[in-house]
């Protein structure tokens, strides 16, 4: 899915940094990122996740299953850009 969306991104010609990381790195990178996105398939732990990164000024949110299980990087970064809003 990152790479997809890095794609999508480049093709917009759109500035992003997207790294892909397991919930265990979460602690590590949470001062590196402004946005976090999780599979569907983990969308039970969105509540955990919000109340976590609150302090951080992080957003959290989860890729609706069609763009995840399509890979879809141009769905996926709109996804991104909406929470800039």
């Amino acid at each position: 899915m990152a790479a997809a969306i890095r794609k999508a991104a480049k093709k917009r010609k759109i500035a992003i940094t997207v790294k892909a990381a397991s919930e265990s790195q979460l602690d590590a990178r949470i001062n590196e990122i402004d946005y976090l996105l999780i599979g569907p398939h983990l969308s039970y732990m969105l509540n955990d996740l919000q109340e976590q990164t609150k302090d951080k000024k992080v957003q959290a949110a989860v890729i609706p299953q069609a763009v995840y299980g399509t890979l879809n990087g141009e769905k996926a970064l709109d996804l991104i850009l909406k929470m800039e809003d």
